[in-house]
């Protein structure tokens, strides 16, 4: 049996869509996953921030539109690029164990960690999220916006004399990159985007056939804390234009869920956390986002 799998074209994209191909060869003898590499408007059009050309689906579109054509059975996604509002006719086949959903820091040369970094240091950082939280751990930094691959983003580094960037552990620890890595940032020090680290796994909706072959790869934590994650992504409204993130946490039966939320322009911002029986994930995420909503409007302009 063959099948099709459609994926974006990065070096890291094809990585993690070729462990989930060898996972599912290999839990299934006989089966063949073909990887189908699709270009997608977020990778087209790299000269602008990604909250500047439009955030819904920029790198997921193309591919959805190829599960609906039938040109692939299946897709690979980043879980953090998925829109929280997804066609109707589509849906999750499953939820993969997860990678490491914290953000590092990878510096010049050197430097063993954030706290090493001379004053004024220049750091290579494109997202709204990391950087309040950034400037909140050192206001002295000098932020310089990069966009791009994994290897693109290190590489600046050297060609524009950053002393450092800051990227998703779990993006490096795929591409066997881990000796990169100078420090880990903990989910109190830099709270994730929500669902950073976690795949998705995409299929038409009537595709009934493939549900058997994937039910040995879900991993039921994992889609309770993306559940929660997307639940309060969902419930802020939240994208590329606004500081947000979220990392939820299960130990036993209880589901403890971290999250930030601020205005666009970066300069108020918010956190709280709130806990509950692990079966309400997804109401946790809706409670604590209404929280942190009132919470930023009490904080004022």
């Amino acid at each position: 049996m063959k099948i099709k799998v459609g994926t974006r074209s990065s070096k890291l994209a094809m990585a993690q869509t070729l462990w989930v191909a060898r996972q599912l060869e290999e839990q299934h003898p006989g089966l063949e996953v073909e990887l189908c590499p699709i270009s997608t408007k977020g990778d087209q059009i790299q000269h602008l921030p990604l909250d500047k050309i439009g955030d819904k689906g920029l790198f997921t579109q193309a591919i959805e539109q190829a599960l609906l054509d039938g040109t692939v059975d299946f897709a690979v996604h980043s879980m953090k690029d998925m829109p929280t509002q997804m066609d109707d006719r589509l849906s999750f086949l499953c939820v993969p164990r997860r990678e490491d959903p914290r953000d590092v820091l990878v510096a010049a040369s050197g430097y063993t960690g954030l706290s090493d970094l001379p004053q004024g240091a220049k750091i290579g950082c494109g997202s709204k999220r990391r950087i309040c939280q950034l400037l909140a751990l050192r206001p002295d930094l000098r932020i310089c916006p990069i966009r791009g691959n994994i290897d693109t983003r290190m590489g600046k580094i050297a060609t524009e004399g950053l002393d450092g960037v800051i990227l998703a552990a779990a993006g490096i620890h795929r591409l066997g990159l881990e000796q990169r890595i100078t420090s880990y940032f903990s989910p109190q020090e830099m709270i994730p985007a929500c669902a950073q680290g976690a795949l998705a796994i995409q299929a038409r909706g009537d595709r009934e056939d493939l549900a058997a072959l994937f039910a040995v790869l879900h991993d039921q934590q994992a889609a309770c804390q993306v559940e929660a994650e997307r639940a309060y992504l969902e419930a802020v409204g939240g994208g590329c234009h606004l500081p947000v993130g979220a990392i939820a946490q299960v130990f036993e039966d209880t589901l403890t869920l971290r999250a930030l939320l601020g205005r666009e322009d970066g300069r108020k911002w918010v956190t709280g956390e709130l806990s509950g029986p692990r079966d309400q994930c997804r109401l946790i995420g809706e409670k604590l986002a209404a929280q942190l909503k009132e919470k930023l409007e009490e904080a004022g302009a």
